[in-house]
């Protein structure tokens, strides 16, 4: 059986009851509200919600409280398989290739998506490095500032750092621009003393053995692209999937949203087959990192809606 025809993408029932187990388990249903373990009531004749029976709470939630998918229109099923498209796909899925796929409106399929991508979002404080691995540190540049005039250099243009850990995870940060007042501190914070760190020649990492245990420069202006176990191929890597995606599916990003863009990349790349896990595990994965997030919007703008994806 593939995974598109998998029951609990074909019926909104077995895709609620599916959840609940998933992020319930075998303790029974835990409010979205109080957090109340295993202390509530089916209601009759509200199939999958439950009554609160904490003496400060008292009220009715269902599986989806707290969630992404709270207060969603669109069937927990149809949320499910974009869920599992969006980990599945390399370099992304379009709002509009998303919204053909699953039966809803282009509208509904860029804000789902958006959910989504918050759901991504790790938030890992843990630094990179700290077992004396490699650490691999460069910039990117993507798109172009709105109302920026096009300019020799990279000024124009959005400036995102990314880290990767060989080892297998990755953390990209979209910053005002690439130089060391801006680098750094998310350097500091993000990589571990124990680290070796990689970097090219960019004047920003001059001081950056005093941070980490070992610093290599790779000189590209040299023709030099690594030195044994002292290259940045890895992050190289990184960033040719994220701009394949970003310019071959997505196309366009507004500003503010390029940070969900950067952890849905960030996601899929830390948690890759390379590492051991499938779209399914990944699915998996990121429905775990549902709760708690919930992002809320009226309604998009058309200058939102035209340039994220065609």
């Amino acid at each position: 059986m593939s995974a598109m025809s998998n029951p609990i993408f074909q019926d909104g029932d077995k895709a609620r009851k599916w959840l609940e187990a998933h992020l319930w388990g075998a303790d029974g249903p835990v409010c979205g509200y109080c957090g109340t373990i295993g202390n509530a009531t089916p209601l009759k004749g509200r199939s999958g919600w439950y009554q609160c029976n904490s003496r400060e709470c008292r009220k009715q939630f269902s599986v989806t409280v707290g969630t992404v998918f709270e207060r969603s229109h669109i069937p927990l099923n149809k949320w499910l398989l974009a869920a599992f498209l969006i980990c599945a796909s390399k370099k992304g899925v379009s709002a509009h290739q998303m919204h053909r796929i699953i039966g809803i409106t282009y509208k509904s399929a860029w804000f789902m998506m958006h959910r989504i991508r918050e759901a991504m979002r790790s938030g890992s404080l843990a630094p990179m490095g700290s077992d004396g691995g490699f650490v691999e540190i460069d910039e990117t540049f993507i798109g172009r500032k709105k109302y920026a005039k096009m300019r020799t250099g990279y000024e124009h243009k959005h400036a995102v750092l990314t880290l990767v850990d060989r080892k297998g995870e990755a953390r990209s940060f979209h910053i005002d621009r690439a130089d060391t007042d801006n680098v750094m501190p998310i350097v500091r914070k993000n990589v571990a003393k124990e680290a070796r760190a990689v970097t090219d020649e960019a004047g920003q990492y001059v001081h950056l053995h005093r941070d980490v245990a070992e610093h290599q420069v790779v000189r590209h202006a040299r023709g030099e692209y690594g030195r044994g176990e002292w290259h940045t191929n890895t992050i190289e890597g990184f960033f040719s999937i994220f701009k394949r995606g970003m310019k071959g599916v997505y196309q366009h990003c507004d500003e503010k949203h390029l940070h969900r863009y950067l952890a849905e990349f960030d996601f899929r790349y830390s948690n890759r087959v390379a590492l051991g896990v499938n779209d399914t595990m990944r699915a998996d994965k990121l429905l775990k990192s549902i709760v708690g997030k919930r992002l809320t919007y009226r309604r998009p703008r058309k200058a939102e809606t035209v340039p994220l994806s065609r």
